[in-house]
This record gives structure tokens, C-alpha cells and sequence, in this order.
């Protein structure tokens, strides 16, 4: 294999942007990351992925400009070149030149981010990277295969029934809408099973509302879940480490929205409330802090996770919603406002997750592949 020379010292790279609709997510995230980040400027490389999919390398310039409270935005710039064991190359005159690097931080949400799609390209790319691998990232992603993993090991889920749209005949969405009320009271959740942030979920009341909750569901995944709706807090746990793990005390969500969708979460400022730690007394933060860091341990979580659930509040009990791989990021999220309430400043959080994916790569490396 031919070396390609390399620039400069080894960079730290943030990877943000991406094709999901959670795009503008990640940029406030990798901002908020950018600020955070002790390493010093010249240490850092930052790689934008614009909606069309072009990774393009960005200026130092932008990294101070985002450090002094510019908005992150996705500049033009010199295209960045994928080649396994070579890494990121881009092009500077008539030569390659292959982007030393210490670690990728892919703060990446949803589809392409977080589903174990990057993971594989950064395997194959021979480079350490934050985060869980390829079987974490893409079984997280998967609300109904990972639910399936859980009620195996006999967690405690929310009850669901998944619909693959190649089986879904739109004719027979009456008969569905039956068979749905005899296990389930109204409202119901219908859900994209590989979502991400609220997108295309829908609340449903009666049967005029189902059909056009799963067409809408269908725009964005394959697969879609419906689930009944709890009358439920929701409880969220941040999960940190790779082999050894701390479970932090537990936050609260209370929606100002009938629930915790996308304009609850992003668009309307007082959308929610987030109280933390969460009003739950001591055997219950610890039961719940027991089950994330089974739940994060089953799913194969490396680096970070914030695991969700529904404390019902009719029967007390705990419910696991779902598992986040790839949290949001930014100052005001629940995943590093959790970590600080415990003692773990935004900063010192940010040095273990990089230092996490260093040892994970380390530890992957010193596995045979071969009997030569």
C-alpha cells in the first residue's frame, strides 16, 4: 500500500452535519462539542457532511469563529476522499494528503449518524472513533430489534407491534385498527422503528387518523412500530463507559406539548421542562440506574448512551422506551446536563468520551483477524 504523506500533527476530528433529518441537531451539538473541547484549535479538523451526502472539509478559521459564539454553518471547501487505511485525504494542489488523526467525533444523529453506517466506514477507514460500533450503533437505531433483545434478557419494555411495509396492504388498514383496539386503549403511537428526534411519529386518536399516522410513518422507515400510550413520566439515564460503566442520576422530562415531539424538542423553546435529578426516591433511581446499564450492556453500547423510559403512573412501573447512542449534544441536553448534575463538567466529559473511543480502538486492534 502506497503511504500518503500526512499534514501536520495528529487532529482530533469532528465529523457533523449528515443526510438525516436531524442535520440542524447536529450542527447546534458539534458546536456546543467545539466550545467544550480543551483541545486546542490547531488540534482540531472539522469535516461537514451537507444534505446531499459531500463530506467537505472545513477552515481552522471557523473552528475560533464557533469558539467566540458563531453559529456553526457548512462552509465550501475542499472535498474530503474516504480510502481504507489511508483515512480522510484530500487534495492540495496535484498531491493527496491524508488527515492525520488522533480520534473522529461523528456528532452525527439519526440515519447515517447513529445506525452503525459511519461505524463501519471509520472500521474499514482504520480509525478510532467515539461512540458505540457497528452492532451498538445499528441495533440502538432499531427501536423494535432492540426491544426484542431486552424482553429476551426479561426487561421491562414498552408493549409494541412492528408493521413491515412490504406486508401492509393500505385496504386492510381497518381490520389493523380492530385488531389494535383489542389489545391496546387510545391514544396509540405510531412510529418509524429506525427513527430518530420525533420524526414522523404520530398520536392517534380514532381510525381516521391511523392510515395517515402509518403512511407518514412509512415515508421514513420500512418498519414501524405502534404502541399504546402510557400515562407515563419519562425518565432518561446517561450511561458512560465501555467495560467499566457509571450510570448518572436519572433525569425527568415534563412535556409542555401533549408529548415529547419534535417541536417540544426543538422548535418551541418552552416546549419541555427538564428537572434533574428526576423526583423519584432511592430504591426507584436505583432500579432505574440498574436497568440502563443492562439495557446499554445487552445492546453492546460503547462510549455513551442516554437510555429512555416511561415510569407509568398508575402502576409505578418502569418501562425501557428506548436507547440513544448518539444523544444530542448540545449544552441544554439532557445527556451532558445529567453528566454535570453528578459532578462530570461538559469539558471533563468530553476528554472521556475521546479517551473511550482511543481504548476501544486499541483494544480492537490487538484481536487476530487471521490464523497468519
Amino acid at each position: 500500500m502506497v503511504t500518503l504523506p500526512h499534514d501536520h500533527d495528529k487532529k482530533t476530528i469532528i465529523v457533523y452535519g449528515g443526510r438525516s433529518g436531524e442535520h440542524e441537531v447536529s450542527l447546534r451539538s458539534a458546536a456546543s462539542v467545539i466550545r467544550h473541547l480543551r483541545t486546542p484549535s490547531n488540534r482540531l479538523c472539522l469535516i461537514a457532511i451537507d444534505k446531499d451526502g459531500n463530506w467537505i472539509l472545513q477552515t481552522q478559521s471557523l473552528i475560533e469563529e464557533v469558539r467566540q459564539g458563531a453559529e456553526l454553518k457548512i462552509q465550501g471547501g475542499k472535498a474530503i476522499l474516504l480510502i481504507p487505511g489511508q483515512g480522510f485525504v484530500y487534495q492540495e494542489k496535484d498531491q493527496l494528503i491524508s488527515i492525520a488523526c488522533e480520534v473522529v467525533f461523528p456528532v452525527l444523529h439519526g440515519s447515517f449518524g447513529e445506525d452503525g453506517t459511519i461505524q463501519g466506514l471509520l472500521e474499514l477507514l482504520e480509525l478510532p472513533y467515539v461512540g458505540s460500533g457497528v452492532l451498538g450503533s445499528s441495533l440502538g437505531m432499531d427501536k423494535e430489534k432492540v426491544k426484542r433483545v431486552w424482553m429476551q434478557a426479561g426487561l421491562p419494555v414498552v408493549p409494541f407491534r412492528s408493521l413491515e411495509k412490504s406486508l401492509f396492504d393500505a385496504k386492510q388498514s381497518h381490520q389493523l385498527w380492530q385488531q389494535i383496539l383489542t389489545i391496546y386503549t387510545v391514544p396509540v403511537f405510531v412510529k418509524p422503528s429506525r427513527g430518530g428526534s420525533s420524526v414522523g411519529i404520530s398520536r392517534v386518536l380514532n381510525e381516521a387518523e391511523f392510515l395517515p399516522a402509518l403512511e407518514l410513518a412509512f415515508k421514513f422507515d420500512n418498519k414501524v412500530l405502534i404502541e399504546p400510550g402510557i400515562d407515563a413520566r419519562e425518565i432518561e439515564v446517561a450511561v458512560l463507559g465501555n467495560d467499566t460503566l457509571q450510570a448518572f442520576l436519572p433525569g425527568e422530562i415534563v412535556p409542555q406539548h401533549e408529548y415529547y415531539d419534535y417541536d417540544a424538542k426543538y422548535l418551541d423553546p418552552d416546549g419541555a421542562r427538564f428537572q434533574i435529578p428526576a423526583a423519584i426516591d432511592q430504591d426507584q433511581i436505583d432500579l432505574v440506574r440498574d436497568i440502563a446499564i443492562k439495557a446499554y450492556q445487552l445492546c453492546e453500547a460503547r462510549g455513551l448512551s442516554r437510555v429512555d423510559f416511561f415510569l407509568d403512573k398508575k402502576t409505578g412501573q418502569l418501562l425501557l422506551n428506548e436507547i440513544n447512542t448518539m444523544p444530542g449534544f448540545t449544552n441544554v441536553s439532557m445527556y451532558p446536563m445529567m453528566c454535570q448534575a453528578s459532578g462530570l463538567s461538559y469539558s471533563d466529559l468530553l476528554d472521556t468520551l475521546l479517551d473511550l473511543g482511543k481504548k476501544e480502538f486499541i483494544q480492537k486492534n490487538s484481536l487476530a483477524y487471521s490464523n497468519t
